[in-house]
């Protein structure tokens, strides 16, 4: 199947304009996908530079034909975010101005069955961003232990029947193995209670789940921002979209870490400037936006600024 292009930005705008961007300054998208937030940064600089990342290659060759039409003031990184730091250093590029980060999974990743994504349309059980990378979601389905299935289910997904779809997972792949999304959705669904798969789609949390543990995004995510608060200069933010409540837990721990006082909390006196970061907002979707796109309808922007 043919990868299909079209993806909607998620809060597009508020993101971007929360950078405030400088013309001069350099800036990083570390998630690139369609492009469609670097667009609008490109957009606004003159002699600064955009660096972008990714792990799919698709989403390089078109973000590439799509931002040089607008200037060649970006440079593309096919390389997970994980590796902000050394993939900077390798570019000669000690410090940044500004971070942007829209986590999860774009919607042509999940439009195309066969990456395996999605939970709506058959395709082999993949889930891999990087498809360069061995592990894939079937790996994980077909080899490992109880223990270790559910957890990541539980863990990832937010999933309370978590034990209950991992014992029919192996059950049926005691007898052949499980590989394609509407094969394993079957086997979610038929341990789904009615009353709860009318709310919502049974193999929702099993799939964010195993699309996390494919990709190793919750480490990923942490890394990353440890290494973003260490590249930012002065009045440089940090700004980060997240879509569930395991990526945003990481976020807001980060965050909160980064804009605790460094002084003793038994001073008598106490210093608001002290912390490295400040808090600048906490930001959700609009609904106007959600009825255009229903995907971003768990959105949350944190943003932190560099004293």
């Amino acid at each position: 199947m043919i990868e299909s292009n079209f993806h909607i930005s998620v809060m597009l705008k508020q993101l971007v304009g929360a950078l405030q961007i400088k013309e001069n300054g350099i800036y990083v998208d570390a998630t690139l996908g369609r492009a469609g937030h670097s667009q609008l940064i490109l957009e606004k600089l003159t002699t600064g530079t955009l660096i972008a990342f990714d792990k799919d290659e698709t989403a390089i060759k078109y973000s590439q034909d799509k931002l040089s039409k607008i200037n060649q003031q970006f440079i593309l990184v096919k390389d997970d975010f994980a590796n902000l730091e050394n993939a900077l250093r390798k570019l000669n590029i000690p410090k940044i101005d500004g971070i942007i980060y829209d986590l999860g999974v774009s919607s042509p990743q999940l439009d195309n069955s066969d990456r395996g994504f999605s939970f709506h349309r058959d395709g082999p059980l993949d889930m891999r961003m990087d498809q360069g990378q061995s592990l894939t979601a079937a790996d994980i389905v077909n080899n490992y232990p109880f223990e270790e299935l559910s957890k990541i289910i539980y863990r990832y997904g937010d999933e309370k029947l978590a034990k209950k779809i991992t014992r029919k997972i192996i059950e049926v792949r005691e007898t052949k193995p499980i590989t394609t999304t509407l094969a394993l959705v079957e086997i979610i669904k038929s341990v789904y209670p009615a009353k709860l798969a009318r709310l919502k789609h049974p193999a929702r949390k099993t799939f964010q789940a195993l699309r996390i543990a494919v990709n190793n995004e919750l480490g990923a995510i942490e890394d990353s921002l440890n290494q973003a608060s260490k590249l930012i200069n002065p009045q440089g933010r940090i700004c980060v979209i997240s879509f569930h409540s395991g990526e945003d837990r990481i976020v807001k721990k980060i965050f909160a870490d980064l804009t605790k006082s460094l002084l003793p909390a038994r001073l008598p006196i106490k210093f608001d400037d002290s912390a490295p970061f400040i808090n600048i907002s906490i930001k959700k979707v609009l609904n106007s936006e959600v009825k255009d796109n229903l995907r971003s309808r768990s959105a949350k922007l944190r943003i932190v600024e560099k004293r």
